[in-house]
């Protein structure tokens, strides 16, 4: 299967400016409703800081919008380092409580939930409950959930992202004590085959190698 970087079955990539990309993602949400996005990336892409910067573009827009780090929904520790604290099937399976984050930010957010959302379930450097009061969502209001291996999870989103960077690019921005989660990111991205129509597409397919200099996938 093809690494990160070798995407086929989209169209050319098109060069854009960070800022124009952020434009774009906000534009697409529905006016005058609740807007799930994903911005699905690893770590090494540093997808919570550009789903900030992206929230923020929306609030100068006058759209209230806010984040969620993946990382703190987290499962506890005695779960994701019941095998060890660097296996990497763990890593793709066990460490990241996708399925509180559905219950806890998405489907309050749906039409007949309560209407506000917990940003915070766990705190993963002391590995307890972040105590975190839930949120009131405005009607019109935009959560950005941002972290790695969102996609393909069966989340309710209504708009996705993916911030893919290729497996050299992967590599060097890893934090060497992180080195060990390449390969099973690697893994996923190969799991996310869009040629067949086994994964479904993300809406913006971002080439994010050099951040500042993006190239976006457009359908073809």
């Amino acid at each position: 299967m093809d690494r990160p970087g070798k995407m086929v079955g989209v169209g050319q990539p098109m060069p854009i400016f960070p800022d124009l990309l952020m434009k774009e993602i906000v534009d697409s949400c529905p006016v005058g409703a609740r807007t799930i996005v994903v911005v699905d990336g690893a770590d090494a892409a540093q997808p919570v800081e550009f789903a900030t910067r992206t929230a923020e573009h929306a609030r100068s827009h006058g759209r209230p919008a806010d984040v969620v780090d993946l990382h703190d929904y987290v499962r506890p520790a005695s779960i994701r380092f019941e095998y060890s604290r660097t296996d990497e099937l763990s890593y793709r399976t066990l460490w990241f409580d996708y399925e509180a984050l559905g219950r806890e930010v998405i489907a309050p957010l749906r039409r007949g939930g309560r209407g506000h959302f917990l940003p915070r379930l766990w705190d993963e450097a002391t590995d307890r409950s972040a105590r975190a009061r839930t949120v009131e969502a405005a009607p019109n209001q935009i959560v950005l959930v941002a972290g790695p291996m969102l996609l393909g999870r069966g989340l309710d989103v209504d708009v996705s992202v993916q911030l893919r960077l290729s497996e050299g690019a992967l590599r060097r921005r890893t934090d060497p004590a992180d080195e060990w989660t390449c390969a099973p990111l690697l893994a996923y991205y190969d799991g996310l085959d869009y040629s067949n129509g086994s994964a479904e597409r993300p809406d913006f397919m971002v080439r994010w190698d050099h951040p500042g200099r993006p190239a976006l996938e457009r359908r073809q």
